[in-house]
């Protein structure tokens, strides 16, 4: 299998398509959310990468740009998003934002629910292992 660079434009792509091919089998989010991301010090490109994800339609939808009218935006560095988003370290996530290396503009709320909403372990895994599989170290 292909590896690809984190958040390379080949990464997003093929992360989309795991994320979409598994997405049957996910139950519908929790909760509601529409959050930009800003991802930076990413060692391409102009160095910043934005993002969002929305599930106010019932659906988990995760793309490049930003959204209008966002419920919160959150800024991490490129080591912190891999570790939450390759490794699945939430402790990471977590301990980056006491570190003030995580800044988060809106409603808090939003993502605390978002966090502990839960979900399927087993897809969260399979997804997780999926995404590993296509990231270069």
């Amino acid at each position: 299998m292909a590896k690809y660079k984190f958040l390379s434009e080949e990464w997003i792509a093929e992360a989309k398509r795991i994320r979409e091919e598994m997405e049957g089998d996910a139950p519908a989010p929790a909760h509601q959310v529409r959050m930009n991301q800003v991802i930076t010090d990413v060692p391409f490109g102009d160095g910043e990468l934005q993002a969002h994800m929305d599930t106010s339609d019932g659906e988990m939808k995760m793309d490049l740009g930003h959204i209008e009218n966002p419920d919160l935006t959150v800024t991490l560095d490129y080591a912190t998003a891999k570790a939450i988003l390759v490794d699945g370290n939430a402790q990471a996530g977590m301990q980056a934002f006491m570190a003030g290396k995580v800044k988060v503009q809106g409603d808090m709320t939003k993502l605390m629910a978002m966090q502990q909403q839960g979900g399927d372990p087993a897809l969260a895994a399979k997804v997780s292992a999926a995404i590993q599989e296509i990231t270069e170290d």
